[in-house]
């Protein structure tokens, strides 16, 4: 590393305290001028570090800013920090995450960036993805989560960001099926999952899980047509904002750093119990087609369950299919 960041580094390891010029220095073998020299570097590109006399330098607590360093004291030991992968924007966190699965990467390998300018959701559909959002996508074998539904790694991967939200916030998301977060009646994250089969054994080869998360995205961010429905942790009125390198590394210590495979029936258990629609009236969309029905439950691949207005029950996989909430 450069001296801007391992004084980056330190600075994060110590965040919401301050750390002087001089055991900066001392610390890192270099002069107070290059200390200098890298804080104003560090605030050319977007970060905020405060600045007392005889006090020293400081990364406030809801500084939001994404890097490597911030991520890295709440990684998980499991994780090797060479694995995670931080910029400021890209095309696409999945794209760039299934060229690195393509060549090789090892499982936990992560993408992750602070805006997208081709972000893609279910059916290639665009998924917009403004600045103060949190989009990674994660490298996972499939050896490693021992699902015999693929449809579990969705619903691991659903219940793993409600948890991480919940750690950092306080707040208790909930999950529309089959891969949206909402808070406060807003949709607030999108999961995407891709897998690659093998094409001599037809075993997966490895899983690329993707997800965007309105963190700190304030509402004129976003297309007008979406201002009604989509909402972000940390909306335009919070006191605070959210500090995604942390949540970041909440939803990798969730989805990769594991040491015992997740159970398929704790998770389906665990996504049940978040599931917003159950027991709802909704309306489903297959193709050309609409009609209304009840959401009754998921079975155990994480399937849902209906009935209909003639009391015919049906079970549908995620498929072409959408459900809209009734009001």
């Amino acid at each position: 590393m450069n001296t801007k960041e391992q004084v980056l580094q330190m600075l994060e390891a110590q965040r919401g305290s301050f750390l002087s010029g001089e055991q900066l220095a001392e610390t890192l073998s270099v002069s107070r001028n290059a200390v200098w020299k890298a804080i104003r570097e560090l605030r050319k590109t977007g970060h905020q570090i405060n600045a007392v006399t005889n006090k020293g330098y400081c990364i406030p607590q809801d500084d939001d800013t994404l890097s490597l360093q911030g991520i890295l004291p709440y990684l998980s030991p499991a994780i090797p920090a060479d694995a995670v992968q931080v910029y400021p924007a890209l095309r696409s966190t999945n794209q760039k995450a299934k060229e690195l699965a393509l060549a090789g990467a090892p499982h936990g390998t992560a993408v992750i960036a602070a805006e997208q300018s081709e972000g893609r959701g279910r059916y290639a559909r665009a998924f917009v993805s403004p600045a103060g959002g949190l989009y990674m996508s994660v490298i996972l074998h499939p050896d490693r989560l021992q699902f015999p539904h693929i449809t579990a790694v969705t619903a691991f991967a659903a219940v793993a960001v409600c948890e991480a939200i919940e750690a950092i916030s306080g707040k208790v998301p909930q999950i529309k099926w089959v891969n949206d977060l909402f808070l406060g009646g807003k949709k607030i994250c999108g999961i995407l999952t891709e897998a690659v089969t093998d094409f001599e054994s037809g075993s997966l080869g490895w899983i690329v899980l993707g997800i965007g998360i309105n963190v700190n995205t304030r509402t004129a961010d976003f297309p007008p047509q979406l201002r009604q429905t989509a909402g972000a942790v940390y909306p335009d009125d919070a006191p605070v904002r959210g500090n995604r390198c942390r949540l970041a590394a909440e939803i990798l210590n969730r989805t990769a750093g594991f040491s015992e495979p997740p159970q398929e029936a704790a998770v389906m258990a665990a996504y049940r119990s978040r599931l917003m629609m159950l027991g709802q009236q909704v309306t489903v969309t297959e193709g050309e087609r609409q009609y209304p029905a009840t959401a009754l439950d998921i079975n155990d691949a994480g399937h849902l369950i209906l009935q209909t207005a003639d009391g015919t029950r049906r079970t549908l996989s995620a498929g072409e299919i959408r459900i809209t909430m009734q009001n």
